[in-house]
């Protein structure tokens, strides 16, 4: 087999595994616009979403890619000079197919496979195939993070206590020689491997390398050094001075903010970005790529990160100037770079998301009330009058129509379980019927966002996927009715008391009835909608 020339790596990976896969004329459009931006490569974050051969279970009812789909994919990015790879998961993270029981007996706990099972080594091979069937690249990122729990569920039950870093190793060295079989060369998420050297602990740059360590990891893979979290420069610096001594030429796996609701964090990912790009310099780091992950459902646009994907861009070409970088955005999109920026919702350049934990925070139980700040409505009753300027745009309109609908929520919901509750410990009946009525305009704006936002998922995703959206969206709305039934049937008399609300409200974060008020982040529907158990 004739070895692929490779180059280094500047690309972007787009999570196709958390509900959004995105559709195959938006990732031709994602293609056109990453490579006017002159990044080179689009990863695929696959973890059950690709079709593998003699899997039918394999990504079933998750709108997976067919080997048709990726190699058009793979035929049109080539035409434009992007390399397709794909990033999968070759032992953790395949939460999904822990659903059927076709792979249940060689699953070893949570979403783990069971190693030195063979049935885990046949579908390993058969992704590989499958892979190589669909796509000219012969490098893949093979996954191998986070995967804390292995050896401790079923492979106990038939093996007992063992030396785990041996099995994982033993594991990585299986897969890798799969991938030899079919010319890959592999990288993988660096964390275990830096975890066996570093005791444990993953950021942490003070850590002493043995040639032992380095000697376990097989010729033909890579590591993948990634972080998003960090501002300073010289903590980059130092981990992948750290990771080069594990092995040279580690890559590095940035993150572009869109895994914390709806709305992405532009600043904050040019902020950590920056810092990021001055160790990759100082360590002559060469490949390098930026995550856009979709935890939780894939809730926020890939295509709302394009200025800060622009800007690293730009930063990477040497363009350190702000002012020039702005004013380049706005004659490529016609927009000026700030108001763009106002898709973040949020400008404080931390990680927050209130946007999302209001609209499904319950108007009864209120799980997140005592985080609301007092100016937070307001926030969003500006940001909503700013947004519905740019909802027109011929190319990006559809996304700040969605931003401005849900800012047209939260302005009304932000305060409104507290208004409920303090107008019900009063028994202020005139109050209430003053709630009951925003409680129908809020439902009424519910419903705008849910079009808005159905409009801007089948744009950009697959529709299966939005099944998820319909229950919990449309489960919001149905509770807002409800909630207003029963304020209705309390005010005429009908019902003595509200249940809920005769309860003594405690901070989430655990002060009890301490707390403070501020923006923070949690981007998980079940927890910030109800206590009680929405799965088993």
């Amino acid at each position: 087999m004739k070895k692929q020339e490779t180059r280094p790596i500047i690309g972007t990976m787009i999570d196709c595994s958390r509900n959004g896969v995105m559709n195959i004329p938006s990732l031709k459009r994602w293609i056109d616009l990453m490579a006017s931006m002159d990044y080179n490569t689009v990863m695929l974050y696959m973890e059950d979403t690709y079709e593998v051969k003699d899997n039918p279970y394999f990504g079933y009812g998750r709108g997976c890619y067919t080997i048709n789909e990726l190699k058009e994919i793979d035929s049109y990015a080539s035409a434009k000079g992007i390399e397709i790879i794909p990033c999968i998961q070759t032992l953790a993270h395949l939460n999904a197919i822990v659903n059927w029981p076709a792979y249940r007996d060689f699953v070893d706990c949570n979403d783990i496979l069971l190693v030195g099972d063979e049935r885990t080594y046949e579908l390993v091979d058969n992704m590989f195939a499958s892979l190589a069937k669909a796509l000219t690249t012969r490098r893949i990122n093979i996954g191998m993070d986070e995967a804390h729990m292995i050896c401790r569920g079923k492979y106990y039950d038939l093996h007992g206590d063992c030396d785990r870093t041996k099995i994982l190793v033993d594991h990585i060295i299986r897969v890798s020689q799969i991938g030899k079989k079919y010319g890959f060369t592999l990288a993988m998420w660096s964390d275990m491997f830096f975890r066996i050297a570093s005791n444990g602990q993953y950021y942490n740059a003070n850590i002493e390398i043995s040639e032992d360590i380095k000697a376990l990891i097989p010729d033909n893979v890579e590591l993948i050094y990634w972080d998003y979290y960090s501002k300073d420069k010289k903590h980059y610096d130092n981990m992948l001075k750290a990771h080069n001594k594990l092995k040279e030429g580690t890559w590095f796996g940035g993150g572009v903010w869109t895994w914390i609701g709806f709305a992405p964090n532009n600043k904050f990912s040019i902020e950590a970005t920056k810092a990021a790009l001055y160790g990759c310099q100082k360590n002559n780091t060469s490949n390098i790529f930026f995550t856009m992950w979709g935890d939780d459902s894939g809730e926020c646009s890939k295509f709302a990160c394009i200025p800060s994907l622009f800007y690293i861009s730009e930063y990477m070409k040497g363009n350190k100037s702000t002012t020039s970088i702005k004013e380049k955005f706005k004659q490529k999109f016609g927009i000026s770079f700030d108001r763009f920026m106002l898709l973040d919702l949020t400008d404080n350049g931390r990680c927050v998301n209130p946007s999302k934990y209001v609209l499904y925070n319950d108007l009864f139980n209120g799980l997140m009330d005592k985080t609301i700040t007092d100016d937070l409505a307001d926030e969003h009753k500006a940001l909503s009058r700013k947004l519905s300027l740019l909802t027109k745009d011929e190319n990006y309109g559809y996304l700040f129509e969605t931003m401005k609908a849900l800012c047209d929520v939260v302005a009304l919901k932000a305060d409104l379980g507290i208004r409920i509750r303090k107008a019900y410990d009063a028994k202020n009946i005139d109050e209430l019927k003053l709630v009951i009525s925003d409680c129908k305009k809020l439902k009424k704006l519910m419903e705008i966002f849910y079009d808005r936002y159905e409009k801007q998922w089948m744009t950009e995703n697959k529709a299966v996927g939005f099944d998820v959206q319909d229950i919990r969206i449309g489960g919001m709305i149905a509770r807002v009715a409800h909630c207003t039934k029963r304020l209705e049937k309390f005010v005429n008399g009908e019902i003595p008391n509200i249940d809920e609300l005769e309860n003594v409200q405690l901070d989430y974060f655990g002060n009890g009835t301490n707390y403070e008020k501020k923006d923070v982040a949690v981007n998980s529907f079940k927890n910030v909608f109800s206590a009680n158990v929405l799965s088993w």
